[in-house]
């Protein structure tokens, strides 16, 4: 039986790492992304991500692989700049999954995974999540998606990641005031109409590193 091998979005916070872990402890291989966001976040965003992959690898040396650093900043600034602010974070997650599910299929994976969990951003409604699932053709798996906050922050505490995730940091500066929660694909494929989905796309993959 060949080892399951998933792509596991993780950002600086604290729900990424745990749903890594939870992977990782049923035996699948994780690839991790990360998406740096900057000029709208800093190094100490990117550092907390960096920092929890390193305690993950001391727990799970044989199956967590090296990183995929993915620039993201492009993409966002052309979402600001052109598109509906209400909408930003649903297209950034479209984004987000639409590179990672090509870059998962150049590595031979057979999915992707993520911290997600209903209802605790804007860009996790019911709706959203159905939205973003479909920029990509590659299986989601979100094994954080019944739990509260409180599950996940005893956890993360648990694996050593809690306080690597809480420390000082600037997150994403380009959330909108007021994100949309409930939103349709047909307005997002409207609103991802007003820029080059392919060119960016294009860049974000050309520009992946390994760490």
């Amino acid at each position: 039986m060949n080892l399951m091998k998933l792509v596991a979005l993780i950002s600086g916070g604290i729900d990424s790492p745990v749903a890594i872990q939870m992977m990782l402890k049923q035996g699948v291989e994780i690839v991790p992304a990360y998406f740096d966001n900057s000029p709208f976040s800093d190094e100490f965003t990117d550092q907390r991500a960096l920092d929890n992959l390193k305690r993950l690898k001391k727990l799970y040396p044989k199956h967590l692989k090296p990183a995929r650093i993915i620039p993201h900043g492009p993409s966002l600034i052309e979402f600001a700049q052109k598109c509906d602010r209400r909408y930003t974070c649903v297209l950034c997650r479209r984004m987000m999954f639409r590179v990672a599910g090509k870059l998962a299929k150049k590595l031979k994976a057979d999915g992707l995974v993520t911290g997600e969990a209903l209802g605790q951003k804007a860009s996790q409604t019911i709706e959203n999540l159905n939205v973003t699932t479909q920029a990509t053709d590659m299986p989601i798996l979100r094994p954080l998606i019944g739990m509260d906050k409180e599950e996940t922050i005893k956890i993360a505490k648990d694996i050593g990641t809690f306080d690597i995730s809480t420390r000082k940091a600037i997150c994403c500066q380009v959330v909108p005031q007021y994100p949309a929660t409930r939103s349709t694909l047909e307005r997002l494929e409207s609103e991802e109409e007003k820029v080059d989905l392919n060119k960016l796309t294009e860049v974000a993959l050309n520009g992946v590193k390994t760490q």
